[in-house]
């Protein structure tokens, strides 16, 4: 098979740009980036109209979209809907996010992950992000859910590490012991800190235990105090740890997010989630979740997804405006809001052949024009969205 070569963008490779430069495909992996003038003979040609080519965003926290909840039907057909949905704003890799829910439901999703992931299109693992949740922290969690990890959890939680690619929970430490989080970590899951009251002390000690990342930094956490720096603070103070964040203005204010990049230790970083419910790329303005009215409304600008007590719930966000959001109001640049929604959540998931456009990366591409808005996508080599 002829090589493929893209031209006529910028490349941004996860680090760095390239200006008159292609990328060269073959097949379904990035064979290269070389300068215009140094084409190999043969290469088939692909003009692109201006704009960045780029590394396809990857989402670790995704509960809809495409008008489907994953808790309604935690069905491999209901993956595959919410990842078709994201493709089209730039998201080449998901993870089906399944909220706290009955008994027996996240052991149907971990069947249908199995079954999802091995489609290839687009569905990288499973993030189950509850039952073992506090209930003081719950947000839109239903608090008849919310539960203590006993034995049996844990060892079908371990078992599930065991057999998917990829595994993402998360636990709250009122509701899950440290033993317990070495037991899961020890299994291959990748364990976060979400909804919790708890303080640094308590954060610290699970970070040792092993969990090395946070669920929606900030929100359904205890907060940074001067006096009482929290899970907050105990995240951004400790370089192994990684963040998700829902760059929206509406689940975290936009100076807040700022500082907490400027004050973050790494390598671990802060990377974007959207935490999308049903809506996202529907033309709908409500859901319903455990027999629940979830409302959007836009205030000041800014859409937001509400229970009718105000309670935030989820969101209406995909991928492409969290880039657009950060580039604009938190990092002052494309470079850094892209590396946010791609090589971040990649090196975070351990999905090493994501995030970047290095020689042998697979070939997940998005092709964004000067505002950043999603002229094509490509998951593995083939054209998903925009014109062929």
């Amino acid at each position: 098979m002829a090589l493929r070569a893209l031209t006529g963008a910028r490349i941004f490779d996860g680090t760095r740009f390239y200006a008159r430069a292609a990328l060269l495909l073959d097949g379904a992996h990035v064979a290269g980036i070389v300068p215009i003038s140094a084409l190999p003979e043969g290469t088939v040609p692909w003009l692109l109209a201006g704009g960045v080519l780029a590394p396809g965003f990857i989402d670790a926290q995704v509960n809809g979209g495409g008008g489907v909840l994953l808790n309604d039907a935690p069905t491999a057909a209901t993956m595959l809907q919410i990842a078709a949905a994201h493709a089209a704003f730039g998201t080449t890799s998901i993870l089906p996010t399944l909220i706290s829910d009955r008994p027996g439901v996240a052991n149907a999703a971990i069947a249908a992950a199995k079954v999802a992931v091995a489609g290839g299109h687009g569905v990288a693992g499973l993030h189950l992000e509850g039952p073992h949740l506090s209930v003081a922290r719950k947000g839109t969690h239903l608090a008849a859910h919310l539960r203590p990890m006993n034995e049996a959890d844990a060892n079908e939680l371990a078992a599930a590490a065991a057999a998917l690619p990829l595994l993402m929970l998360t636990i709250a430490p009122e509701q899950v012991s440290t033993a317990q989080v070495a037991q899961l970590v020890a299994a291959g899951a990748i364990v976060c800190l979400g909804h919790t009251d708890c303080d640094e002390a308590t954060a610290r000690a699970y970070f040792e235990a092993g969990a090395r990342g946070v669920t929606h930094l900030f929100n359904a956490m205890s907060g940074l105090g001067h006096r009482a720096p929290g899970l907050v603070g105990a995240t951004l103070d400790d370089g192994r740890i990684w963040g998700g964040i829902i760059a929206d203005g509406a689940h975290v204010a936009p100076t807040a997010l700022r500082v907490a990049l400027r004050a973050k230790l790494g390598p671990g970083k802060l990377f974007l989630v959207t935490d999308a419910m049903s809506l996202v790329g529907v033309a709908q303005d409500s859901l319903t979740l455990d027999g629940r009215l979830i409302s959007r409304a836009v205030v000041d600008g800014i859409s937001r997804l509400t229970l009718a007590d105000g309670t935030l719930a989820g969101s209406d966000l995909d991928m492409a405006s969290a880039v657009r959001f950060a580039a604009k109001s938190l990092v002052n640049g494309k470079a850094e809001a892209l590396r946010m929604a791609s090589a971040y959540p990649a090196a975070f998931l351990g999905l090493a052949d994501r995030g970047q456009l290095g020689a042998g990366a697979r070939a997940d591409l998005v092709h964004l024009d000067a505002a950043l808005q999603v002229q094509a996508v490509w998951r593995g080599g083939a054209q998903i969205v925009g014109a062929a």
